[in-house]
């Protein structure tokens, strides 16, 4: 029975984290009605592993699409063994299976990017992790925030609060989809207001520190984000098909597309495409496009110390120890279930969730993209957390 509870928790506290690093407004794009199973729905597609419960994992992302997920690809490696699926449709509306290689919105994995690269700055000599903020973006921080560090924006311990968005409900935010916020625009807007609490006292996930940090990147090299994070972590890991698509709001190459779910006045519910969607105003928080293989590469590379070299990639195994209940560390986030740690980054854009997780050693690891029909919701998404308890318990 404590099994089945403390695996309950874990998949649900993976949808939470979800949740919280991209708190804000649904919004959609119109499409299709209810995703009724098409004419020839997709089987799950899976390779055998060792180790693990291969019975399990394909039945974790069978029955797609749902009204929860219309795709879901999943990842499971390390040296317990290794298993590949997908399942689910490519779009509702033609019912083609879902392409296992295809690129998704990783929502808040990019902070581990952003991490990483800030790190191998900090290994060059270009960032001081101690150095305030304020001395790297004079200015963008008001006379009322005392000095923050690098290393307090990397771990959440900076009290900056969220900056503007384009809205606070669902109507205001599809409403300018296509819109773009400058990411300089939502640093100010944070840095005109009043400290959420002294720096260091306290750990509140917020998108708005990896929007600084994304902005010290740019200003202590000189050359875009985007540049740099491929230069300084992509092309390391061998990302060949992760990019930052800036304000494109479209998905360049093989795709599944994403959706969310509705409720209507008539009590009905819409399935609405939000594929497309501008993106920009998330930057360095969560602004990547990727593949399962890719931000598999990541994870591998980053935990074999390939990308960052110690003692700066103790940084993302290390979460602030005078705080009470912190579980961030810079880009990470530890959890622990019945003694074996996992650290792993979730992201949620609109009609995507994925995550990345592995354990310090990479006897496990997991990375899946589930095309979630309410994929900002607090509430646990069933189809993740089927994947969550096959994968990781």
């Amino acid at each position: 029975m404590r099994a089945r509870r403390r695996t309950t928790v874990l998949a649900a506290s993976l949808v939470l984290a979800a949740s919280l690093a991209t708190a804000g407004p649904l919004a959609a794009t119109p499409a299709s009605a209810t995703p009724a199973a098409p004419a020839a729905p997709a089987a799950p597609a899976a390779q055998q592993a060792s180790k693990l419960d291969e019975q399990a994992l394909a039945a974790a992302i069978s029955g797609l699409p749902d009204a929860d997920a219309t795709a879901a690809l999943v990842r499971v490696g390390g040296t317990d063994g290794t298993w590949r699926g997908s399942a689910g449709v490519h779009d509702l509306e033609s019912g083609t299976a879902a392409d296992p290689d295809a690129r998704f919105r990783a929502g808040s994995t990019t902070k581990v990017v952003t991490a990483a690269a800030v790190l191998r700055l900090a290994a060059e000599g270009k960032v001081d992790l101690d150095r305030p903020v304020q001395r790297y973006l004079p200015g963008l921080l008001g006379k009322q925030f005392r000095p923050i560090t690098v290393r307090q924006l990397l771990n959440h311990t900076s009290g900056i609060p969220a900056g503007d968005g384009l809205g606070e409900t669902f109507e205001e935010v599809y409403a300018h989809r296509f819109d773009t916020l400058a990411p300089e625009r939502v640093a100010a807007s944070a840095g005109a207001k009043r400290p959420e609490f002294r720096p260091g006292k306290e750990q509140h996930y917020l998108n708005i520190n990896y929007t600084f940090l994304g902005l010290l990147i740019e200003k202590v090299t000189g050359r875009s984000y985007a540049s740099e994070a491929t230069r300084l972590v992509l092309a390391p890991a061998g990302m060949r098909d992760t990019y930052f698509p800036g304000t494109d709001p479209r998905i360049l190459g093989p795709h599944n597309h994403g959706y969310q779910r509705v409720e209507k006045a008539d009590g009905t519910t819409e399935f609405l495409d939000v594929t497309e969607w501008n993106q920009a105003d998330r930057f360095a928080a969560g602004d990547m496009i990727s593949t399962t293989a890719d931000l598999e590469r990541l994870l591998v590379a980053l935990f074999k110390g390939r990308i960052v070299p110690e003692p700066q990639l103790q940084e993302m195994f290390t979460v602030p120890a005078d705080i009470p209940g912190a579980a961030y560390s810079a880009g990470l986030t530890r959890y622990e279930v019945d003694g074996r740690v996992y650290w792993l980054k979730t992201g949620a854009r609109y009609g995507y969730s994925a995550v990345i997780a592995g354990t310090r050693d990479l006897s496990r690891t997991l990375v899946y993209s589930v095309n979630s029909t309410d994929a900002k919701s607090e509430d646990a998404n069933p189809v993740i957390g089927r994947i969550v308890t096959a994968a990781l318990l």
